[in-house]
């Protein structure tokens, strides 16, 4: 009897032995794979020694968050707005010719390198991926690289690089972009940020995105440089948070464009969502009181005249839709209705 059990005992033990075994090598397998990703978006890249007249140190100047208001005023609240972690800061030299300085600022994701450029799409779209850097001619739903008067920027995994000359010359903007070239060479490729993909192009009544007018953000202190909404955190944003800007436009017979104003915002869960949607209320429609069914609530959108047209928002479980500068209450409704 003893007997018995105790190898009845050793079989459940043994059996639950395995089961532990499997189940962490599901974890491990895991957590490699995703240390494998990570890796290979975090790689460094092998920028060359020296790349026509110019040439660098070894090693660059290290910027982390403890210390980048020294290297850089005020711009420092937007590098710390996208999760950043550290920047490798290289100036090329050569003589009798102006430097060309090197900025590789490493985020936590590719979302945030990639919010980083979106912040400003002027500039001549740029292919670095063939052997020679050339103008992008594909119909490239977001641009990776922009050159402009000896400045590129581009965005490659959880890099955001600049590259700048000092002074434009044919020399200068071939080692520019050669340098850049470098810089995504054998990178992994990531597609931008869900928000941005879910905008669509064109609204009803002939509204339509306006691409070079459209960011994705986290922080309050990144929306007021894209559009000012108030001093205070009133969307309850942080790192946490993922959000777009976007400007939509449509003909006018006045000549100027009329253009309304989108946000998107999901927060990290839906009590928080709704939390933000409160405190939006009662902070920029302090006149109107704060009704569950008037927007609170899933799926009820909240409509109201303010001094600069109507404008609307509306929550989804995590999501929060707002729009401001709507001509009338109509389009604030069909437009919030229709951006899911």
């Amino acid at each position: 009897m003893i007997g018995k059990f105790f190898d009845k005992f050793c079989f459940n033990t043994l059996f639950l032995v395995a089961i532990v075994l499997v189940l962490a090598g599901l974890q491990l397998s895991s957590v490699l794979k995703k240390a494998e990703g990570r890796k290979s978006m975090e790689s460094k890249p092998a920028l060359p020694r020296a790349v026509g007249l110019w040439t660098r140190p070894h090693s660059p100047k290290v910027i982390t968050a403890e210390n980048i208001f020294d290297y850089m005023n005020g711009a420092g609240e937007l590098y710390l707005g996208y999760r950043f972690d550290h920047c490798d800061v290289y100036e090329y030299r050569a003589p009798s010719q102006k430097e060309i300085l090197v900025e590789l600022y490493y985020m936590e994701t590719s979302d945030d390198a990639f919010g980083l450029l979106s912040l400003d799409w002027g500039g001549e779209a740029m292919d670095l991926t063939s052997a020679s850097p050339k103008t992008a001619t594909d119909d490239v739903l977001w641009p990776r690289a922009l050159y402009g008067e000896g400045l590129l920027r581009l965005w490659s995994g959880n890099i955001y690089g600049r590259v700048m000359a000092t002074q434009e010359t044919a020399e200068s903007r071939e080692a520019v972009l050669s340098i850049g070239r470098a810089i995504v060479i054998g990178r992994k490729s990531f597609a931008g940020p869900k928000l941005m993909a879910k905008l669509p192009d064109s609204l009803v009544t002939a509204w339509t995105l306006r691409r070079d007018r459209s960011s994705f953000f986290r922080t309050h202190l990144v929306l007021n440089s894209l559009f000012y909404l108030s001093h205070q955190n009133i969307l309850d944003l942080n790192l946490a948070c993922a959000a777009v800007s976007a400007e939509y436009e449509r003909a006018a017979s006045s000549g100027s464009p009329d253009r309304i104003q989108f946000l998107w915002v999901e927060y990290p869960d839906s009590g928080r969502a709704e939390t933000a949607v409160r405190r939006f209320h009662e902070t920029y429609l302090p006149e109107h009181s704060f009704a569950v069914k008037s927007g609170a609530s899933e799926d009820f959108p909240a409509v109201f005249a303010v001094e600069d047209g109507w404008m609307a928002y509306k929550r989804h479980n995590t999501a929060v839709k707002f729009l401001f500068k709507c001509p009338d209450k109509r389009i604030a409704r069909a437009v919030i209705d229709q951006i899911e």
